[in-house]
């Protein structure tokens, strides 16, 4: 019997090759806004993260911080910079922080980082994306308002 040519819809077991990339700690200037694995299901061919899954969780860390000070509804009018820096890998525990770099008349200025914890190296980690988002606080009908509040008390 013939072996079937075409290609196994089998994913490959999760990378686990060493990543040649220094361990930082979380910077301490930045806020703690989400914790998530991704999971097989989030993996493409090779056994890495898609990078668009990376990109919605970054996008909804990213929102954290902003709508503090939008008190209200907001929209990501821009994604300024997103870098990918090191691979993610099935299993890996992410950390989002985030850090407000401006708030304007009606738009906030957010920086998001992504750490991995590799899931056999956990407490060490290792930075594998940046991104910068700008939102901007829109009122009921879609308008950009201004931002209420810019200073927020600890």
């Amino acid at each position: 019997m013939p072996s079937d040519p075409r290609p196994s819809t089998v994913l490959r077991p999760p990378n686990e090759t060493a990543v040649n990339a220094p361990y930082e700690p979380l910077p301490a200037d930045h806020t703690l806004v989400l914790k998530v694995i991704p999971m097989p299901s989030d993996a493409n061919a090779n056994g890495d993260i898609f990078g668009g899954w990376v990109m919605a969780q970054v996008a909804l860390a990213g929102s954290v911080l902003p709508a503090r000070y939008a008190q209200g509804r907001m929209a990501t009018v821009a994604v300024n910079q997103f870098i990918f820096k090191q691979p993610v890998r099935v299993g890996d525990i992410l950390s989002l922080v985030a850090k407000m770099e401006r708030i304007g008349r009606s738009s906030m200025t957010v920086s998001v980082g992504v750490y991995a914890e590799r899931i056999r190296n956990q407490g060490h980690y290792i930075k594998v994306t940046e991104a910068q988002l700008t939102y901007v606080a829109i009122d009921d009908e879609g308008r950009p308002r201004p931002v209420p509040v810019h200073d927020l008390a600890p």
